[in-house]
This record gives structure tokens, C-alpha cells and sequence, in this order.
């Protein structure tokens, strides 16, 4: 550019706006025309840069939004897709039942793979998505479940938080022992014989019911349980023993004081009386005979106290058994033995606390699950002649 051109170029602005000169003198602003000139022109070239800038703002900011809504478009459909999963079941036609188990310790995704290979559910990855964002991946319970293909995954995962696991039913019949009980549950596969009577001797489970004996005889009421296999003795006997506080109660207690009798004698007493008759009708009239015969100082003598104290009974009583000294043989000891024999219900503990007034001192067997009652020994010996020797 020529020498020439610096004035041009600093009178540009004036000779265009040729009111600014006048402006700048009405407000008494001294100024140089050519540093005018070159301020407006650098705030033109700041506004262009402004604008591009803008302009490569507005890209990055259309670019993200598009970003976003794409992300949410595909967050949307997977929900929708794991909503659809979890509310559909693997089959619509195959209702069969399948026993699933899930061990102690097993990780979640080896319990998806196992509930895949079995047919439970259609996808792992959808299923493990599904467990994560509800949060219940870590709060499976170990045990047995019943499932089937017809089945929601939402569904079996319920039963796996909720701990719905197979339970097996269990009835215990009214004078049922130790061994008896341990006997069904090691054949119903929920746990073995040997731990469950370790178990019933355990001190400090004994302590913590405070029962005055060396093992829970008396104290597992019969009833109808449900029971997961491979449940802990323990937790058997402990539901076992709380059934039977919450049914022998207060009033029950209160009964026993005025009787004059301890809870343990009330159990011991209720147990003789389970063994002995299946009649509820005869309950009471049996009670009446034994709290008779406790009055007068008698021997108690009953055939079922003898055959608990003996190790292996083979089903008849011999001479022999009825002279063996053990603590619970009633014809050897007077009173009570020493605990009670068997684990009886309810009507048998009521039956020892309220016993029907009689004068009964002896009762025999009839053969037919009834019993003829008797006032005199003269009278039992003609009762046992005529129903026991068929004389």
C-alpha cells in the first residue's frame, strides 16, 4: 500500500459518517482520526470472531443434543426391552415343575447361567441387567425353590429375595419322643437323625429355654411344620420348643402353682398320659388315676415309663423289664420319673391339670384303644383276667 493510502484509510470513517467529526467536537473529545478508525475497525474484526465463534459453538451444542436424545432413545428402548423380559416368561407352554437350588455362596451369575441351562428364563445378560438395576442381585436366599418355565424372571426373582424356598411339611403326632421326631425328619431329607438328637442335648440351647432337664423331652409340641432341607437342628428344635411356650401359657402356669405342681412335673405327668391313651374322652378319667395314686404315696406303675428307659425295645414287656432299675421305670421308683417320656399335646397337659374327679386307682387296657377303670385291686385283677388273659 502507497503512502497515500494512510490517510484514506484513517479518514474513512469520517468521510462516511461524516456527522461523527462534528459528534466527537460538541462533546469536546480531542481525538486522532486515524486511532478512531483503527479502534472501530478491531471491534469489527472482535465481532466477526464473536460470530464464527458462535457459530462453532452452536455445532458443538447441536452435536451433544443430538447426542442425548440418541442416548436417551437407546436408554429407552432397553428399558422397555428389560420391562418386556421381566414380564415374560421363558415358555407359555411348559408349566412343569422344576426344583432349582440355590447353594450357599453361589455367585449370581452362576445362578443365572444354571436358571439358562434349566430352560427358567430366555437371556443371562438380560436377566443380570435386570437383577443390577433393581438392586437385587446381592439379596438371594439360599435353599430349595419350586419354579417353572411358565414362570416371569420378575416372579422367580421374588421367590429368590423373598426366600420362598420349598418347604416340606412335617407333621409331629401328639406323643412323638426325641427319636421318633429326629426318625421323620432324616427320612424327609431336612436333617439327620444323629444331629438333631446332639442337638436336643445341647446345654446352651437348653439353658437359653431355661428347661430343667438334660435334653428337650416334653418341650417339641406336636403340630404341623414346614421345614427347607438341610435346615439346621437347631432352628427345628428352637420352633419346636417356642410353639410349645406360646401354647402352654400364663393361665396354664397359674393352674400348675394351685396344683401344687412344677411346670417340668406338669410336663412329665402330661407325657405318661399322651403314651397311654389315644381317647381324648379317657384323658382326664387316666389323670384322675394317677393324680390319685401320687396322694396316696403309690407306685405309679405304667407300662410306657418302662418302655422309654429301655435302649432298644422290642415291643414286649417282659418280667425281666418290669425289674429293671432305670429312672423312669414306674413300678421300681415312686412318684414321678425323671422326665417326661414323650412330647404330648395340649389336651394331655390340660387333662394333667384338670383331672376328672374319681376314685379310680387303676385302669387296664381293653385291646380296642379303650380301658376299663377301677376303683379296687380285687376288681383290676378280675379286668386284667377278662380283657388281657381272655378268661
Amino acid at each position: 500500500m502507497g503512502p497515500c493510502s494512510k490517510p484514506l484509510y484513517s479518514n474513512f470513517f469520517f468521510i462516511k459518517f461524516p456527522y461523527l467529526s462534528l459528534l466527537l467536537k460538541i462533546w469536546n473529545i480531542s481525538f486522532d482520526k486515524r486511532s478512531v478508525s483503527l479502534i472501530i475497525i478491531s471491534k469489527i474484526k472482535y465481532s466477526k470472531s464473536l460470530v464464527i465463534v458462535e457459530n462453532k459453538l452452536s455445532i458443538i451444542k447441536k452435536f451433544f443434543i443430538s447426542l442425548l436424545i440418541i442416548l436417551i432413545l437407546i436408554i429407552s428402548v432397553c428399558a422397555y426391552e428389560l420391562k418386556m423380559f421381566s414380564s415374560t416368561p421363558a415358555s407359555y407352554h411348559k408349566a412343569k415343575e422344576i426344583t432349582f437350588v440355590v447353594n450357599s455362596g453361589s455367585s449370581f451369575s452362576n445362578i443365572a447361567k444354571k436358571l439358562r441351562e434349566k430352560g427358567l428364563i430366555s437371556n443371562i445378560l438380560k436377566f443380570k441387567l435386570y437383577s443390577r438395576l433393581k438392586k437385587l442381585d446381592n439379596k438371594i436366599h439360599a435353599g430349595e425353590y419350586i419354579l417353572s418355565q411358565s414362570m416371569t424372571p420378575e416372579k422367580i426373582l421374588l421367590k429368590f429375595t423373598t426366600g420362598e424356598v420349598n418347604l416340606i411339611k412335617v407333621v409331629v403326632p401328639e406323643g412323638y419322643t426325641i427319636r421318633q421326631t429326629g426318625e421323620k425328619l432324616h427320612k424327609l431329607g431336612i436333617c439327620k437323625i444323629k444331629d438333631f438328637i446332639k442337638a436336643s442335648r445341647d446345654k446352651n440351647l437348653l439353658s437359653k429355654f431355661d428347661i430343667p432337664a438334660d435334653n428337650f423331652e416334653g418341650y417339641l409340641f406336636p403340630e404341623t411344620y414346614f421345614f427347607q432341607k438341610n435346615t439346621k437342628p437347631e432352628k427345628i428344635i428352637q420352633k419346636m420348643v417356642m410353639k410349645f411356650f406360646a401354647e402352654y401359657n400364663d393361665s396354664l402356669r397359674e393352674k400348675a402353682k394351685k396344683t401344687g405342681m412344677t411346670d417340668f412335673q406338669v410336663i412329665i405327668l402330661a407325657s405318661i398320659i399322651e403314651k397311654e391313651t389315644g381317647k381324648a374322652e379317657e384323658r382326664k378319667i387316666i389323670s384322675s388315676v394317677f393324680h390319685n395314686r401320687l396322694k396316696k404315696n403309690m407306685k405309679l406303675e405304667t407300662d410306657p415309663t418302662v418302655i422309654y428307659g429301655i435302649k432298644d425295645f422290642n415291643g414286649n414287656i417282659t418280667r425281666k423289664d418290669l425289674e429293671r432299675k432305670t429312672p423312669y421305670n414306674t413300678y421300681i421308683i415312686k412318684g414321678l420319673p425323671k422326665g417326661p417320656i414323650s412330647n404330648p399335646g395340649l389336651d394331655s397337659i390340660k387333662a394333667a391339670l384338670y383331672p376328672a374327679k374319681t376314685k379310680y386307682l387303676f385302669f387296664v387296657s381293653k385291646n380296642n384303644g379303650s380301658h376299663y377303670f377301677s376303683k379296687k385291686y380285687s376288681e383290676h385283677l378280675k379286668a386284667v383276667r377278662k380283657y388281657q388273659l381272655g378268661k
